[in-house]
């Protein structure tokens, strides 16, 4: 049986679907500490993406989604003897995470004239297909990385 660390059992779910990932977006998303609002758009676009997909469990594809714009390497600036290489290393976990969460709220962000539940169902949407803003910009970041192959010696 595995044990709770005091700091785990702080955790909590959104209120609908128990999802500690939904949770930690809903809060990315929130502005002005107005948490209503930001679940309103959450839940919202999670009811458009339902209606988009009916046989699979919005939640699901939230999910699926942001695990496809998580990047697995990056490039991050060493100085070497007066010079800048950019080196590429690999992406822990939570940074992952928190990087495409990022970058899903970048682009629904930029969007503008539509209601923002749409453009998040939009995103949520493309990136589950592998298409969309973010996913370009996770694609961007390891091109990036692969080009800057050279550097990788210059990793601490």
């Amino acid at each position: 049986m595995a044990r709770i660390t005091a700091s785990q059992e702080k955790l909590k779910g959104d209120p609908r679907y128990n999802s500690l990932l939904a949770s930690k977006f809903i809060n990315c998303l929130m502005w002005d500490g107005k948490k209503t609002t930001a679940q309103r758009v959450f839940f919202d676009a999670m009811t458009e993406i339902k209606k988009k997909i009916p046989d699979r469990e919005p939640v699901e594809v939230f999910t699926q989604a942001v695990e496809h714009v998580k990047p697995h390497i990056e490039v991050r600036s060493k100085r070497v003897g007066g010079a800048a290489y950019q080196v590429p290393m690999q992406v822990n976990r939570t940074r992952q995470q928190s990087l495409a969460i990022r970058w899903i709220l970048q682009s629904v962000r930029g969007k503008k004239g539509r209601p923002t539940h749409m453009s998040l169902a939009e995103e949520l949407l493309a990136a589950y297909n592998k298409e969309g803003a973010a996913m370009s910009k996770r694609d961007n970041v390891h091109k990036m990385a692969d080009a800057n192959k050279a550097c990788a010696h210059f990793a601490w």
